[in-house]
């Protein structure tokens, strides 16, 4: 099972949601948690946004990366850029992305794009990471 780690820059929105929807998307498939480069608070409209289309996230806590070990994950997916702020050995796992999406704290009108994008992204990391290998022939 790959382990996953979205991190963000507070772990309040955007890496929030990504987790939410790798947890009730992933379920039994990946292990998944999420981080901030510092930790803070899950923002409200995150949790209502998500509430909206049926998946809970009022559970789910910000963490700070430093309580994690790079070498506990293959996966780093960055939400906003800061893969460039990382630690070397976060950037280096079997995979890393920096999707850079748009922060809607600072634009809370566009949460329910910003949650799609995520939901779009997650789908497509999810059937990445577990499609079964098919010998040609």
């Amino acid at each position: 099972m790959k382990r996953i780690m979205f991190v963000c820059k507070k772990n309040s929105a955007r890496s929030q949601m990504a987790e939410g929807f790798a947890k009730t998307l992933g379920k039994g498939k990946i292990d998944v948690t999420s981080s901030g480069l510092e930790a803070s608070e899950v923002r409200p409209e995150a949790i209502a946004t998500m509430k909206e289309i049926g998946i809970d996230i009022t559970d789910q806590h910000s963490k700070p990366l430093s309580d994690f070990q790079a070498e506990d994950f293959d996966v780093v997916i960055s939400l906003c850029g800061c893969g460039v702020n990382l630690p070397t050995e976060w950037v280096v796992r079997e995979v890393f992305a920096d999707w850079q999406l748009d922060d809607p704290a600072e634009q809370p009108e566009i949460f329910p794009r910003v949650r799609d994008e995520i939901k779009e992204r997650v789908v497509q990391l999810i059937e990445s990471l577990t499609a079964e290998f098919t010998p040609v022939g």
